[in-house]
């Protein structure tokens, strides 16, 4: 770790970003982890920049539900030790996700110790049996996928014929003594052992389901994870595991975004609005020269005026403390798979240092290279909006262009809110069979514990498990808060909200540049006229796709 230049020894702590008032978010995708859904359920929170995909593998014995493989996948991609870099979290705690996919992993890591050693008393010792159940299993499991009516029928009566069939067969049995007892405990003990599986897996899911809903309830549900607190130098497994989560935390800090075209900043969302004042500078005294100022005086002011958004006249609630920040944007392809951070000894943990923000600033403005940017950033309803007005200003020429740009990171996909619903089936009454009645079932049906009992026994090298029964393949750049972003525009007050942080923001900007301007003898007439127009422009009724350029 030492060689990446990123020091892991203790000092201040420094809040993270995003974090505070994100709990409905963080909560809503730590919650993934816990959720016994189909793991085809992911792909309806795929967006229409980020795609994630599910891997099939060879049988549906091994194949993993959703938290199985949303934490397997999670905890692979941002803590493994050959990971690429990440996007950052806007508007949750991506530590605090990735602590409960850790702690998800480690209570079945358990469940699945205690199916192993069911599977290989009352299993693997008697073989024979137990693939005879399996394949019944799959044949009862294959009949009840047709549509022909008669093999769905013979499916379901399956289990009772040959259970039938297995008592007669041990009753006439001629062998005795010891290859007798074996021979009808082969057929004896596996069914016992799917009933101490069945018991095993049913309190389990208790427990994940409990987990999840807790979550979503903000019930203060925490990730128990003991394996990341070393006890003693010689623990590397926990010590790599600590670090891996320090290492999160800070890449979540880094000042370094990346401009992605049309799926506009990731991590920010989209580009939906932008306005643009551009205008000559010319002296204020004429036979005069204007006084002699850089970018990073107008970004300087402007930020300093930025922090007092908070501040307003009167007591109506209004901003919230806003975040601002001096951001190095670097362009990427539209279908890049992977960024890169800046590196080099301008850059220390993740961090831009303040010399080259304040050089890249000043000339790094047109050409190849980084740009910079200041965001003034609000995150909402919990976690759940993003707000970002990112703002630049160049000088070509004679002539100073301010730049304000508006980007919205939505909700988390409703999938992730979805609270776990009791299982339940339809049946008819039986006096009153023209009325029906729900009945609750059990939480885990024979599939799912034939399925866990299973997989347990190759738990112990997940490549092997992802081979045999598949996994989820991560949307790439990966990071956890935009993969599965929904556009804000469809919750009204949402977008209420995106669209008015836009005017007082660019009021500020203007405000703040004309001061500069005016105390550096530049004529401010035609900037104030421009401004003035840009005010009444931003006032639009709709946003837009700004990095499409199809006006």
């Amino acid at each position: 770790m030492a060689s990446n230049g990123f020091d892991f020894s203790p000092g201040a702590q420094i809040p993270l970003q995003g974090s505070g008032g994100a709990a409905v978010a963080t909560n809503a995708l730590a919650s993934a982890a816990y959720r016994d859904s189909p793991v085809e359920e992911i792909l309806k929170a795929n967006s229409e920049w980020h795609k994630s995909d599910v891997k099939k593998g060879r049988s549906d014995y091994f194949k993993p539900n959703l938290g199985e493989a949303f934490a397997r996948a999670v905890q692979e991609r941002m803590l493994g030790g050959a990971r690429k870099d990440l996007i950052q979290s806007f508007g949750t705690d991506p530590q605090t996700v990735v602590e409960h996919c850790l702690s998800a992993n480690s209570l079945r890591k358990a469940r699945d110790t205690r199916l192993t050693a069911v599977t290989v008393l009352f299993g693997f010792l008697f073989l024979p049996g137990m693939l005879l159940w399996v394949i019944v299993f799959w044949l009862r499991d294959s009949f009840a996928k047709t549509k022909d009516r008669l093999l769905t029928i013979l499916g379901n009566s399956l289990l009772p014929l040959v259970g039938i069939g297995i008592v007669f067969l041990m009753i006439r049995l001629p062998l005795t003594g010891l290859l007798g007892l074996y021979l009808r405990a082969m057929f004896v003990a596996p069914v016992i052992g799917w009933y101490i599986a069945k018991r095993i897996a049913e309190k389990s899911a208790q427990d994940m389901r409990a987990r999840w809903e807790g979550l979503l309830s903000g019930g203060g549900v925490t990730a128990k994870i003991p394996e990341t607190v070393p006890k003693n130098p010689s623990e590397t497994a926990r010590e790599a595991l600590r670090q891996g989560l320090e290492k999160l935390s800070a890449e979540q800090q880094s000042n370094s975004v990346f401009y992605a075209g049309p799926k506009g900043i990731l991590g920010m969302g989209t580009r939906w609005g932008s306005w643009h004042l551009a205008e000559d500078l010319v002296p204020k005294e004429p036979g005069k020269e204007i006084h002699q100022f850089r970018s990073w005086d107008v970004i300087r002011v402007i930020h300093d005026q930025l922090k007092l958004l908070e501040r307003g006249p009167l007591n109506t609630g209004g901003f919230p403390t806003p975040s601002v920040n001096h951001w190095i944007v670097t362009p990427i392809g539209e279908n890049a798979d992977a960024v890169t951070r800046p590196q080099g000894e301008d850059v220390a943990t993740y961090q831009i240092k303040p010399h080259e923000i304040q050089r890249i600033c000043n000339h790094q403005q047109f050409g190849g290279g980084n740009r910079h940017y200041l965001g003034v950033q609000f995150t909402l309803w919990d976690g759940q909006l993003v707000i970002t007005m990112m703002i630049t200003v160049t000088v070509l020429y004679e002539t100073l262009r301010i730049e304000v740009t508006g980007h919205a990171l939505g909700p988390v996909h409703s999938l992730f809110t979805s609270k776990p619903a009791a299982k339940t089936r339809t049946v008819n009454k039986t006096v009153r069979f023209w009325e029906t009645r729900d009945i609750t079932l059990s939480l885990v049906d024979a599939h799912e514990v034939t399925r866990l009992a299973l997989r347990a026994p190759f738990t112990w090298y997940p490549p092997l498990l992802d081979h045999l029964g598949g996994k989820i393949a991560l949307p790439e750049p990966f990071g956890l808060r935009h993969a599965w972003a929904e556009k804000p525009w469809r919750h009204r007050f949402m977008a209420d909200d995106a669209m008015r942080a836009a005017t007082p923001v660019l009021r500020v900007v203007h405000n703040a540049a004309i001061k500069v301007l005016e105390e550096h003898g530049v004529d401010t007439e035609r900037f104030n006229s421009r401004s003035s127009v840009l005010s009444g422009l931003v006032q639009q009724p709709t946003p837009g796709k700004a990095d499409l350029y199809d006006a």
